[in-house]
């Protein structure tokens, strides 16, 4: 047990008690986060309730994200450094800054996820890709992508990587940008995906693609329905915090 989140080693299972259902998630081959906080729990019922107007939609989801972001930068380098306080001297720790930090902003439902991560880490990189899912295929099509290559980069070893979506569905989304850092010299225990809800099937699918990285959680719901949208979910997370109504 972590302070803050639930933590799954490989081949360990946890019950989804908190969204009623009695699906369960096989960390097989990865290292898996739940949030287990009371705050995260009572945003989460708000923003699966459709009733729920767009600005308190927002504004849970950003509390999620927090929760979400300060859980994941456990593993930033550290560094100690000294300071004067106003009556002695403090040896205090901090982020060490000389290493990289990217937060990756899936377009467009991260967006939102992004701007709380600007506040968090003002230091970080803000990295953008863009994909849209096929509706009958379930695959991701690029539409935007002008990352560099980071292999030259001295500090490349210790770049961290948080890649921010807030649906975890089919997983292909997250494990083609998973791939894009991977091949351009990132290491892939040094990647963390972030999402607000997850369901199984994207879970098992990055752990079975990257068995090194690793996956931070606000829930993990029952399953994908047949048009590849988490059941019980909260349905299109970028039309609701956006307040985007597409023609039917």
């Amino acid at each position: 047990m972590l302070i803050g989140s639930v933590f799954l080693a490989a081949g360990s299972t946890v019950s989804l008690a908190d969204s009623k259902t009695t699906a369960k998630v096989v960390a097989s081959k990865g290292k898996l986060e739940i949030l287990d906080n009371p705050i995260v729990f009572d945003r989460l019922r708000i923003i699966r309730d459709k009733r729920t107007k767009p600005f308190v939609f927002r504004e849970s989801m950003d509390e999620i994200a927090r929760q979400l972001i300060y859980e994941a930068v456990k593993n930033l380098p550290m560094k100690t450094v000294a300071v004067r306080t106003p009556v002695g001297k403090a040896e205090c720790k901090c982020i060490d800054r000389t290493k990289g930090v990217f937060f990756v902003t899936i377009l467009r439902a991260a967006l939102g996820m992004s701007h709380v991560a600007e506040k968090i880490a003002p230091h970080a990189e803000i990295h953008h890709l863009g994909m849209y899912r096929d509706e009958d295929t379930l695959k991701p099509h690029w539409y935007y992508n002008t990352l560099p290559d980071f292999k030259k980069r001295k500090d490349v070893s210790d770049i961290r990587v948080y890649i921010l979506d807030p649906m975890l569905a089919t997983g292909g989304s997250i494990c083609e940008s998973i791939k894009q850092y991977v091949d351009k010299g990132i290491k892939e225990e040094n990647i963390t995906v972030l999402c607000v809800i997850s369901a199984p099937e994207g879970i098992e699918k990055i752990f079975k693609t990257f068995p090194k990285a690793r996956i931070v959680t606000a829930a993990v719901d029952e399953k994908l329905n047949d048009k590849g949208y988490i059941v019980p979910g909260l349905g299109d997370a970028g039309d609701r915090y956006f307040n985007f109504a597409p023609s039917k």
